[in-house]
């Protein structure tokens, strides 16, 4: 009955992370519709530290903690409780107080001075990490999902719906689009705010004796909040790290490519409508694959290692499979889809490029959580930083050289260098082989049966007159019927069944 609880638990948090997951880059698409690409962009220089903030609160920190909290028999507010919220105080508000203060030197780095109230504003976000993180994190670790669960829906309702609120004002009054960029900080604090409401509430039903008889493990919680904390934060954050050094050096790097200011904060705005598919595309093409993970952690505490390489291959290929039929149906119809979402083909050429992201991402995705849950959360984070820097490092490159398509190459340079050496660590570290499980026929002539389904559509139909209510119907008819292609081909050769060796 307990082990019941816990699993009803899991899964009702992993089905309210995916539709957060989906609400974070769902709303990017009206907000660019109502506000074009210079509001999309002044969105997009602000949300990687927020997204940065909303991971810290969400998974780094609560996961660390739920630690902490499963090793104490009884949990007291003079031993536990106050003792964790200054530690988290002190690293979270130090965060906010440097953002505060360096925000004009951030913004003049990034190449827009005007962005600095946007950056003041969003370091508030960060003073409300250490109460909804504790108390997060206090909840999972007894095995209480529920107000984690529904704290981060309203969380991320009540963020959506003020910058969606917002955008509106900016579209009907003619607003300055900075306005969106600081109005991103008012709605995390406001979505923060909720969540602790909602906390707080269940946290009332909680048994909590007012002093504790052990001591106080001041350097143990510092040392737990900032390795295991930050580290178990990197998977979550790895989209949004590439979106930090795009907002760090795509505009400068613009700027040498030969853009005016204007232009290059336009065409940033251009290269950031591929980040919502991407991270709709990962979360969709790695969710089955990262569903079977929590059991590689249990077969090895129980020492059950043989079906390590079963399982942990199982959750590659199922990721593969869904991925790259994402990845090829994007790229396809990704001309429609641009004028379906964005309503013109700009960046046609540089955002197909981009979709190849959407493959490398999910699958790498997948294969660092395998090692997170395998316990090679160091390695991993190792793995995640490098790749932040080596895209960091490509887009100085190579964006002054090919613009906006420079920093697509750059993006899947990256990722590609993560799902490299994370699957090559797993391999070595467990076995891991797909001789016999990834059946590459299946996923050939699936592949194979829908593009040609796609290419043989766009040859016979001609879009470009189709408004965007027709290619709405167009494109949903041709997704439908070219993933039922797809799939098909893949259930008839039994990919999805527990034992499908070929």
């Amino acid at each position: 009955m307990e082990m019941n609880k816990v699993m009803k638990g899991a899964l009702l948090l992993t089905v309210a992370g995916v539709i957060s997951k989906l609400l974070s880059a769902g709303y990017r698409i009206p907000l660019q519709n109502l506000t074009g690409d210079i509001g999309f962009y002044m969105y997009q220089q602000v949300y990687p530290i927020l997204g940065i903030a909303l991971v810290l609160a969400l998974y780094g920190f609560p996961t660390a903690i739920s630690k902490l909290t499963a090793e104490e028999e009884t949990i007291s507010y003079k031993n536990f409780i106050l003792p964790l919220l200054l530690v988290l105080v002190g690293i979270c508000w130090s965060i906010a107080v440097v953002l505060y203060v360096f925000a004009d030197s951030l913004a003049m780095w990034i190449g827009d001075d005007q962005l600095a109230p946007a950056y003041r504003m969003a370091s508030a976000a960060f003073l409300f990490i250490p109460f909804t993180a504790l108390l997060r994190g206090v909840f999972q670790g007894k095995d209480i999902m529920k107000p984690t669960a529904y704290s981060q829906l309203g969380e991320q309702l009540v963020r959506v719906a003020i910058i969606i609120t917002i955008a509106v004002f900016v579209a009907m009054n003619d607003w300055d689009s900075y306005v969106i960029g600081t109005f991103a900080g008012v709605a995390a604090i406001a979505g923060s705010l909720v969540a602790i409401s909602i906390l707080l509430i269940y946290f009332r039903r909680l048994t909590v004796t007012p002093n504790g008889e052990k001591p106080i493990h001041w350097k143990y919680y510092l040392k737990s909040l900032l390795l295991v904390g930050i580290a178990a934060s990197l998977n979550h954050m790895l989209l949004l790290l590439l979106q930090f050094a795009d907002a760090f050096t795509m505009v400068p790097g613009l700027l040498e490519y030969g853009y005016h200011l204007p232009e290059a904060m336009e065409a940033k705005g251009v290269f950031d409508r591929g980040q919502p598919l991407i991270q709709i595309g990962a979360v969709l093409g790695s969710a089955f694959g990262l569903a079977i993970i929590p059991s590689l952690s249990k077969d090895k505490q129980t020492e059950a290692e043989s079906s390590l390489p079963n399982q942990a291959s199982r959750s590659v290929c199922l990721s593969i499979y869904l991925a790259v039929g994402a990845t090829l149906g994007l790229m396809l119809i990704f001309p429609e889809a641009n004028r379906l979402l964005y309503q013109d083909n700009q960046g046609d050429t540089s955002l197909t490029i981009l979709m190849l992201a959407l493959f490398l991402s999910a699958v790498a995705i997948t294969t660092s959580a395998i090692l997170q849950g395998l316990g090679y959360i160091k390695r991993t984070a190792v793995f995640i930083g490098a790749a932040f820097l080596l895209k960091w490092i490509a887009n100085g490159l190579l964006v002054p050289l090919f613009g906006i398509t420079g920093s697509a190459l750059a993006t899947n340079v990256a990722l590609l260098f993560l799902l490299v050496a994370s699957f090559l660590t797993v391999k070595k570290q467990i076995g891991i082989q797909f001789k016999n499980k990834l059946n590459l026929k299946a996923l050939s002539l699936a592949s194979i049966c829908m593009s040609g389904f796609l290419v043989v559509v766009n040859v016979l139909i001609a879009t470009e007159a189709f408004t965007r209510l027709e290619l709405f119907f167009y494109i949903s008819v041709v997704s439908v019927v070219g993933g039922l292609i797809y799939i098909s081909i893949l259930h008839r050769y039994q990919v999805f069944t527990e034992d499908n060796e070929r």
